[in-house]
């Protein structure tokens, strides 16, 4: 995990252009003894090969693997310009973050600070901040970005004979977990619950809750309440916005008359469904021989690949915590973590799903812009 200091951050920065930002943070990281003289040619040089703009106001330029022996200690300097600094491409950066890496750690880096930055809002965040320390609990991710929901707050076939029962124990999980107290659960019980269609129920509440957090529960047998099917029961205890994601894949899962894919499923498989898109189409899976893996220059390239098709285009690692995301967004390509041998499932659906997927192959199979 990286440990970042206020030390490591300088607010209220400006610069003329990207190149005029980079080499302040390359001075950045010289001073602070992470790399040796001449690791800014490495990180110019790395600009001009691909944008290291990743999204959401967030630049990460950093040297290239032939620059990568003048780097004594892996390390960060964060530049914050409240004004913007023009990227190009018409994309403007506000927090610039200069990495230095003397292997492949660069790419837990990576992933830490991409899945934290490609939280929802996070950009306005960024422009705001006015504080060391208030960047540094969003780089570290201390505003949660993703409510809790794992296998542990699932509890399937319970013997219940109505709704009272099924939203005690999925509010008692979420206070087992600690992110609700007691007043959460009376609250809960007290407040009745909600129809969504198709045997699908939703008790929440946001009173005594310090994470939100989501509990699914079903009962041992189908049974009915005001005439209606009763086959599940989702509960959301939140204190603020991060359950957003989860309801719409759930609505997504609704809108397309699928609910009983959701009561029928095994735990594993409901995290899977309430927390990431899914599609259904053509599939494969293909290994990343690069020697430093899916840093940001080959990550961009694949994402260049599937943005030339029109099909929706899911990628997750197998080597990974299996998530599948968006294959067109480079944040969250980086944020996999992907390192050589790690093997890529690729999902596509479309006219040009086929298409998509050989292209995408291809370019692997090629290097993805550094060589067989």
């Amino acid at each position: 995990m990286l440990s970042l200091s206020i030390n490591d951050i300088q607010l209220k920065q400006g610069a003329a252009d990207k190149q005029e930002a980079i080499k302040a943070l390359a001075a950045g990281l010289e001073q602070q003894g992470l790399v040796e003289s001449g690791y800014v040619n490495g990180m110019l040089a790395r600009e001009a090969q691909n944008s290291t703009f990743l999204g959401n106001g967030i630049a990460i330029p950093h040297g290239t693997t032939d620059t990568r022996g003048l780097v004594k200690q892996t390390g960060v300097r964060i530049h914050h310009f409240p004004q913007g600094v023009d990227w190009g491409g018409g994309n403007t950066a506000y927090l610039a973050i200069g990495i230095a890496a003397k292997s492949d750690e660069h790419l837990g880096i990576l992933k830490q600070l991409t899945k934290v930055l490609s939280a929802d809002g996070v950009e306005e965040k960024l422009k705001q901040s006015d504080s060391a320390e208030g960047l540094i609990s969003i780089l570290n991710g201390d505003e949660q970005s993703e409510a809790e929901f794992d296998t542990g707050l699932i509890q399937l076939a319970f013997p219940a004979t109505d709704l009272i029962q099924l939203t005690a124990v999925a509010a008692g999980l979420i206070k087992n977990r600690e992110a609700a107290g007691n007043a959460c659960v009376a609250d809960a019980i007290s407040s009745g619950v909600s129809y969504l269609g198709q045997g699908l129920w939703l008790a929440k509440s946001s009173k005594d809750v310090s994470k939100t957090a989501l509990a699914f529960v079903t009962p041992a047998t189908e049974f009915e309440e005001q005439g209606k099917p009763v086959k599940g029961l989702l509960m959301v205890a939140a204190c603020n916005g991060s359950h957003l994601n989860n309801m719409n894949y759930l609505s997504q899962l609704l809108y397309k008359q699928q609910a009983e894919k959701l009561v029928s499923a095994d735990k594993d498989k409901i995290v899977s469904l309430l927390t990431q898109e899914t599609i259904e189409g053509n599939t494969d899976v293909f290994k990343i021989r690069n020697p430093h893996g899916l840093h940001a220059r080959p990550g961009a390239m694949l994402v260049s690949v599937a943005k030339k098709f029109e099909s929706n285009i899911l990628v997750s690692n197998l080597n990974g915590d299996g998530k599948a995301v968006n294959a067109k967004s480079l944040m969250k390509v980086i944020a996999l973590g992907v390192k050589q041998s790690h093997e890529l499932q690729f999902t596509a659906q479309g006219d040009d799903a086929e298409l998509a997927l050989a292209a995408i192959g291809q370019a692997i199979a090629d290097g993805l812009g550094e060589g067989k």
